[in-house]
């Protein structure tokens, strides 16, 4: 009878993990192949060269910044969500009034692409008819009207907003999700005992949200490590290079460059990054909860 059953699950996972090998599997063999020869489109060359890419990208100024706008862009990212996903959740928890209604605006933004989100922010960085030069102007302050997205100091953190606006929202509903789960006997407990509200978060709340700190976490580094939509809507990785992420870097020189192979070891070397980091965290979470328990 268990063999009969393996038989059919297996029969049923034949698809799906096919079309996975297929669609998944597949293009990620087919880089690291790349990755390791000279493919270029225009000269039409395709040589086996082996790690020269990488030796390359070792020497490349343009890899290190790209390197560096994504570790930036991740470490604010995960911070952004975590915070601000969070007290938002708790807020939204403790209100009656318009809660649903404030529910629905701040779930907007995922309904959204992050195409269209870098479109929207896109017309409120305007310099001419932006939201925020017009209300900049509005009340006075003209001399802090500035171009958002072409000034080399602020476009980088402008587009972490625009993507931020949008996994804000995901964080908050994982924690709204998992506040359901908060033990109310402890929150009474807590009260009773005199614990103050900023004690019960701490001691309470926090240490029950865990599995759900550990889910916005995993989900703020993979889509962060992994932005390109949004920053190629709204700044294409300028100005100057100021807001090119790996994968902008590796779109950049596989369509524009049409060096395919050196673009292939970009997307690898962000691969490797993805796995270690992604696979580090898990392994931390993991061995913390053994810990716990």
């Amino acid at each position: 009878m268990v063999s009969r059953k393996r038989y059919w699950a297996w029969i049923f996972l034949s698809l799906p993990l096919a079309l996975y090998g297929l669609i998944v599997v597949g293009p990620t063999l087919y880089s690291f192949y790349f990755s390791l020869t000279d493919s270029n489109l225009l000269s039409k060359t395709h040589n086996f060269i082996g790690l020269a890419n990488f030796r390359a990208l070792s020497k490349d100024s343009d890899f290190w910044e790209a390197l560096r706008n994504t570790a930036v862009w991740t470490i604010a990212g995960v911070i952004v969500s975590l915070i601000l996903g969070f007290i938002l959740a708790l807020g939204l928890s403790k209100t009656r009034l318009w809660s649903r209604a404030i529910k629905s605006i701040l779930f907007l933004p995922l309904a959204l692409s992050l195409v269209v989100v870098g479109f929207i922010w896109f017309w409120i960085y305007r310099y001419d008819f932006g939201l925020i030069n017009l209300f900049l102007r509005a009340i006075g302050k003209d001399s802090l009207t500035k171009d958002w997205l072409a000034d080399p100091s602020t476009a980088l953190i402008a587009v972490i907003i625009a993507w931020a606006w949008q996994q804000i929202s995901l964080s908050m509903i994982i924690f709204l999700a998992g506040l359901t789960a908060v033990p109310v006997d402890l929150m009474e407990a807590a009260q009773m005992d005199g614990a103050k509200p900023r004690t019960q978060i701490r001691h309470v709340v926090i240490p029950s949200l865990a599995p759900a700190i550990s889910v916005v976490i995993s989900l703020a580094l993979i889509n962060a490590l992994k932005t390109f939509d949004i920053v190629f809507v709204m700044t294409q990785g300028g100005p100057f290079g100021k807001t090119r992420t790996l994968a902008v870097l590796s779109y950049r020189e596989a369509f524009r460059s049409y060096n395919f192979g050196y673009s292939s070891a970009i997307a690898v070397t962000l691969f490797i990054m993805t796995v270690i980091i992604i696979g580090s965290f898990m392994y931390a979470t993991k061995r913390a909860g053994a810990n716990d328990e």
